[in-house]
């Protein structure tokens, strides 16, 4: 029976690594699920949720080798897969302002304090070494609502930073 597995990967950036990565996987059968990977900085990450007959020991078996030669750092968990049960964003949020120590730490705690479940977070850091700006969107659900979160928002503007609200119409199927 098949079980649930993260594996997380980080590492270098180069080509190949989602290529030798998935074969591998494909060639032990498994079954890949969900997955996230994306170049952070001159290093690359990827998070695989991936269905396997065996253990952790077996996938780390033949995923170490190939995670050596390219130098990645490779974590494996057993997880419950829960695919097919997707939450529907229903507000995008968008920061942006002069890079600052402790934005992505206000916000989120912010947000946290009236509800607002974080569904997805990517950053970015902008401008030149001089003039460098920060820019944070975030998708979640406000579980109590938007002017909660709108009033959370208000009292973070100020200090260079701009914060954009937009609701998400979703769509029931």
């Amino acid at each position: 029976m098949s079980q649930w597995f993260m594996i997380t990967l980080v590492g270098k950036d180069q080509t190949g690594i989602v290529a030798k990565i998935t074969t591998a996987l494909f060639d032990n059968n498994c079954n890949l699920g969900e997955a996230s990977m994306l170049r952070l900085g001159g290093n690359f990450t990827v998070m695989l949720m991936v269905s396997y007959d065996g253990k952790v020991q077996n996938l780390t078996t033949f995923l170490q080798p190939i995670s050596d030669s390219l130098q990645l750092q490779l974590h494996i968990d057993a997880i419950d897969g829960q695919l097919h049960h997707h939450q529907q964003p229903n507000l995008r949020i968008r920061v942006h302002g002069a890079d600052r120590t402790g934005i992505v730490a206000q916000v989120t705690t912010a947000l946290a304090e009236v509800g607002f479940n974080i569904l997805d977070l990517e950053s970015d850091v902008g401008g030149t070494d001089n003039k460098p700006f920060y820019v944070v969107d975030i998708e979640g659900i406000a579980t109590n609502g938007i002017e909660p979160v709108e009033t959370a928002m208000q009292g973070l503007l100020g200090n260079e930073i701009e914060i954009k609200l937009e609701p998400i119409e979703t769509v029931m199927m």
